[in-house]
């Protein structure tokens, strides 16, 4: 599982995305399915260890926004996922009801503003 206050998804033309800040309507984490896996690479011996979001097709509310998002685990289904029990019907359920507000362009340059919890406050203006 990977645990997270939100996602973002970028709308409009490519020379000026408008991004956009998804979070649980209740204001809780989300658990998106994931998996991982540890291997060493074979050249230089060092363990390396990976992941991928699990992404499915959008529902009919993300569907104005982007095409998927991503496969979200109810609380109840965490231990199964988790000990491999469930499966996929755990990532065909409905997702959680989710909100959704503009936010700074910022997010949009990688290393800026990484670690700063403004990033995800709703923006008015929109500009750099």
């Amino acid at each position: 599982m990977i645990p997270a206050s939100g996602f973002f998804e970028w709308t409009g033309e490519k020379k000026d995305r408008v991004p956009h800040f998804f979070s649980a309507a209740d204001g809780d984490l989300l658990a998106f399915a994931g998996l991982y896996e540890r291997w060493r690479n074979p050249e230089t011996g060092e363990e390396i260890t990976t992941c991928t979001m699990i992404v499915r097709e959008a529902n009919a509310w993300t569907a104005q926004y982007h095409d998927r998002m991503p496969c979200m685990l109810m609380k109840q289904d965490f231990d199964a996922w988790l000990d491999g029990s469930g499966g996929m019907e755990l990532l065909k359920q409905p997702p959680r009801e989710l909100r959704e507000w503009i936010v700074s362009k910022r997010v949009n340059k990688a290393g800026e503003g990484d670690d700063d919890p403004t990033t995800v406050e709703p923006f008015k203006d929109n500009l750099f």
